[in-house]
């Protein structure tokens, strides 16, 4: 058994177990190593791997952990944790922020458009009914539809020098009546459906709202047909009293969003 090594290059002797790593610079005075002490290194090298072998990679693999954060700036209610998958061989970690949120915002739309600001009735013949009509253009993005109303300003056509004369069916043989028309379907969504085919209707006071058009989607505004065509009518006798007659009307759209 070797005790001692002979260092060649400054003559001092040391024991061999001091270093492996040492002994592969250490010579005899022949400049080689001695046999034992090559054995030696050897085994102590093959052990090594031996040892790392057997681990399996044991000195590449780290129990899962969490190596970082996913976040959301401004916020910890996103924070999830990211996790190493626990081997180095598979050069992966994953992690994941959720529910981050995408907004957008539609503004309503609704717009009437009505064709014309007055009504000319001609000058009325007894018992022969005259009547004249207006379009009305709708457009809006109202989930459910619109519906628009007509109202009379004064409950008939009003006689402009007494107001207390009206024609409408208040007198034998007179009438003042609203009826609507749907116009060309321009709607592109699928079950669109417009309810605007009205019989002429009495008008007698100034306070009920005629429905003369409702639909339940949105439609577009094609600037071409009118939704609805709007008529009024009247009818008077040999009795009504002469003068000039006027009515004003209200159209109020509503959208259903």
């Amino acid at each position: 058994m070797i005790e001692y090594i002979y260092v060649w290059s400054i003559g001092l002797k040391i024991k061999p177990k001091v270093c492996i790593q040492t002994l592969i610079y250490f010579h005899n005075h022949n400049g080689m190593i001695k046999t034992k002490i090559k054995k030696a290194i050897a085994l102590a090298g093959i052990a090594t791997i031996a040892a790392t072998s057997a681990l399996g990679g044991a000195i590449n693999t780290y129990a899962a952990s969490q190596i970082g954060t996913g976040s959301v700036t401004g916020t910890s209610s996103f924070d999830s944790s990211i996790m190493w998958d626990g081997t180095y061989t598979a050069n992966s970690a994953s992690g994941s922020v959720s529910n981050v949120i995408v907004t957008a915002e539609v503004l309503p739309t609704l717009n009437m458009t009505v064709s014309t600001g007055a009504i000319d009735l001609g000058t009325l013949v007894a018992n022969v009914q005259s009547n004249g009509s207006l379009g009305i253009e709708i457009g809006t993005n109202a989930a459910n539809g619109v519906t628009i109303t007509a109202r009379s300003w004064s409950g008939g056509l009003t006689n402009t020098t007494n107001n207390s004369i009206k024609i409408n069916n208040s007198n034998v043989g007179e009438s003042y009546t609203f009826a609507a028309t749907a116009g060309a379907n321009d709607s592109s969504i699928t079950g669109f459906v417009q309810s605007s085919n009205v019989a002429a209707t009495e008008v007698n006071n100034n306070t009920t709202e005629h429905v003369i058009y409702s639909t339940n989607k949105g439609e577009k505004d094609d600037n071409t047909n009118s939704d609805v065509a709007f008529t009024v009518a009247t009818t008077t006798t040999a009795e009504t009293t002469a003068g000039s007659y006027e009515d004003k009307i209200t159209f109020t759209v509503t959208g259903n969003f």
